[in-house]
């Protein structure tokens, strides 16, 4: 299953709570504010980097430009909206808001 979350992990809490009940492997797609999450240099990283042990984790392009988060933590990859639809098709999805 694909879980998506599109909240900052700075002020939500959704992306803890999705690794809480995500099955290890299932992919995460941050979108809008949830690709702060995948910013390098912050408080978050070290719980991304522990998340990323269990899961893939990417971060939708657009919505990374447009917060002008530019600099990334080690391992997250990051889509495109292709992309975005080539992992839905992939899974089934759930969404994390």
């Amino acid at each position: 299953m694909l879980h998506t979350v599109n909240k900052s992990p700075f002020n939500h809490g959704s992306l803890d709570e999705c690794v809480r009940f995500a099955a290890k492997g299932a992919p995460i797609l941050l979108i809008e504010d949830g690709v702060y999450a995948a910013k390098s240099g912050t408080a978050y990283e070290g719980s991304l980097k522990q998340i990323m042990q269990s899961h893939e984790v990417y971060a939708l392009e657009a919505d990374l430009k447009a917060r002008g988060v530019a600099a990334l933590a080690d391992g997250v990859k990051v889509v495109n909206y292709d992309g975005f639809v080539e992992l839905v098709e992939k899974h089934k999805m759930m969404a994390w808001v």
